[in-house]
């Protein structure tokens, strides 16, 4: 089944419970679960973020910062580092 055929048939099935509270709710509940399982990957702890910004310093004091070039846009900057 494709994710537009599964998604028709949620919509269909939310349908056939939508005159149901008790059902509606349980489903909500269900959905909240579900929501909270899908997590973002570019969420991150206070922690994790200084984190990044210490190594970072570091790989600069290193010499492994990259720059941008005299008169270089953010786009050609962007597309020469990958």
């Amino acid at each position: 089944m494709t994710a537009i055929e599964l998604n028709a048939q949620i919509w269909r099935d939310m349908g056939a419970i939508a005159d149901s509270e008790p059902l509606m709710r349980q489903l909500a509940k269900y959905l909240k679960k579900l929501v909270a399982k899908k997590s973002d990957p570019t969420l991150m702890t206070k922690d994790e973020f200084f984190a990044k910004l210490d190594e970072a310093e570091r790989e600069i004091a290193e010499g492994k910062g990259i720059k941008m070039l005299p008169n270089e846009s953010l786009d050609d900057f962007l597309k020469r580092i990958g």
